[in-house]
């Protein structure tokens, strides 16, 4: 079993920068792919980056560029380092595990966080 906690949103401005981080429990994170979402209301939660137990990272085509995902195996953390947010960014981030990078992307998660409300004004 694997617990995730998301931490680091808030109101910010356009331009502006976050960092998000995800704590998880369990001495198995190392085992697990990592994963970041969000969900702008009305509409479906999308996939943004995933990283390896590696390091390995893969990002959604529309964030490349902006958003840096990281982990710390010894600390049991994933971030997201999200820079020159835009409105659009507005959305609830979720910290998600699976087994395989695929199921990552794919939204075939073993374990959701909370989520933590990111929103950026104009």
């Amino acid at each position: 079993q694997v617990q995730l906690v998301e931490s680091g949103g808030g109101l910010v401005q356009a331009g502006a920068s976050l960092r998000l981080s995800c704590a998880a429990s369990g001495r198995t994170f190392r085992n697990y792919v990592m994963g970041w979402f969000r969900q702008a209301p009305g509409k479906e939660r999308e996939f943004v980056a995933a990283i390896r137990r590696s390091g390995w990272t893969y990002y959604a085509d529309s964030e490349k560029g902006r958003f840096t995902i990281s982990r710390d195996n010894a600390k049991n953390t994933v971030y997201l380092q999200m820079n020159s947010l835009k409105p659009e960014d507005t959305a609830v981030y979720y910290c998600a595990a699976a087994t395989r990078l695929g199921f990552v992307v794919a939204g075939r998660i073993d374990y959701w966080g909370q989520g933590t409300q990111v929103t950026v004004s104009s």
